[in-house]
């Protein structure tokens, strides 16, 4: 792997293990610290994936324009000043105002960083976007235990810690990142701009991303409703916090199995749906869990699944890409990652309020039943585009 990489791996590492302090527990924290409802705590986080997501398609779009550096640099700086603000402020009005600016922030980075590794190691293919993602789950395994750890003592901690780690990553960013050249295309962008087979491309990403989307609602249950369902079993909150332990760590850990998995799976398609179907099981498991040992194996099982769901996206994105627009297509991705994460928490406060935690399981299988049908079909047109091609 390229020195270059290994930069970006850090990075995000670190970014991660930053934002991973706070993430698992802000629902928790909204609920139970500052005393507002599951809804209200779901509306809070819509307010910052919805932030996040205008700071996705913007980070994007500045990564074709201005470079990954600049783009970088500008969101870790808009994050950096939120999170400073929230560890001296985190009344319930400070927290909402600084929690959607750090997701605006934050949405700047990603596709930046996504964007960066497929630019400058084309020929790896989905290793470049495998490694960011495994950085991203060591960052979550290290944060989510640190975190429980540190909030058992104090929340204000939380917020400090999240701060330093991102200060670290502006560090990194500004002394390593800069003599990264990404491959600037914007001439073929121009010239390729009418052709139709673009906007296809285009659309059969959108199409994907419905389903993209609709995985990301569920998983976000996880950090959302699910979570204060575990308070209300009376499993503490480093249990809760050794869930999203296990989750990076077996993620880092298990690539030497998962890794012959993906090369004897050789359709991306494929490995997305096995992927869906396995976060059913997961789902199906957790409806019925009472007990730690239950939401652990549920996470396990959720975990295998991610592991073939989350990588495979951005790399469909950046094979559909045409030069140029790489930060553009990655952007979308992550925005509709982004997406699912702002609906998912208040569609999951308003099923648990209204009818109950067993209603909002059977929701979520139903939904990803349906990412399962727009994974099969996202492709459907670039085939027969292909084939109309051949034929002439």
């Amino acid at each position: 792997m390229p020195r270059v990489v290994w930069l970006l791996v850090i990075g995000m590492a670190v970014n991660v293990t930053g934002s991973s302090f706070l993430w698992p527990l802000n629902t928790i924290y909204i609920h139970d610290q500052l005393g507002k409802s599951l809804s209200v705590a779901g509306l809070v986080l819509m307010l910052n994936a919805g932030a996040s997501v205008v700071g996705n398609l913007i980070g994007g779009t500045l990564f074709d324009k201005i470079g990954g550096f600049k783009s970088v640099l500008l969101g870790i700086g808009i994050t950096v000043t939120a999170l400073t603000g929230l560890s001296f402020w985190n009344d319930f009005f400070a927290y909402v105002v600084f929690l959607t600016i750090v997701g605006f922030g934050s949405g700047i980075v990603f596709p930046s960083m996504y964007a960066m590794a497929g630019s400058v190691w084309k020929e790896g293919g989905r290793k470049a976007f495998n490694a960011i993602y495994i950085a991203q789950n060591a960052g979550v395994a290290i944060g989510s235990a640190l975190g429980g750890l540190v909030a058992s003592f104090s929340f204000d901690l939380i917020f400090a810690a999240n701060t330093f780690m991102y200060i670290i990553f502006l560090c990194i960013a500004v002394f390593g990142y800069k003599g990264i050249k990404a491959e600037n295309t914007q001439s073929s962008v121009i010239a390729e701009s009418g052709a139709i087979k673009n906007h296809t491309k285009l659309y059969a990403l959108l199409t994907l991303c419905i389903g993209y989307l609709l995985c990301w609602v569920g998983y976000v249950q996880w950090q959302s409703t699910i979570s204060t369902y575990t308070q209300e079993l009376n499993i503490s909150l480093s249990h809760y916090s050794l869930l999203w332990t296990v989750n990076g760590a077996l993620i880092v850990l298990g690539q030497p199995l998962i890794s012959p998995l993906v090369k004897r799976i050789n359709s991306l398609k494929l490995q997305i749906n096995i992927g869906i179907i396995i976060f059913i099981v997961s789902f199906a498991v957790a409806a019925v869990a009472q007990e730690f040992s239950a939401f652990m194996a549920s996470m396990v099982i959720l975990t295998i699944g991610e592991m073939l769901i989350w990588p495979a996206v951005p790399t469909i994105a950046n094979s559909l890409a045409p030069k140029g627009r790489e930060g553009f297509y990655q952007g979308i991705v992550n925005s509709t990652a982004t997406g699912g994460r702002m609906i998912g928490p208040l569609l999951g406060g308003l099923l648990v309020d209204f009818y109950g935690i067993s209603m909002l399981f059977m929701v979520l299988i139903g939904l990803l039943i349906v990412s399962i049908f727009t994974t099969l079909i996202y492709d459907r047109k670039l085939k027969e585009n292909k084939q109309l091609a051949h034929a002439s």
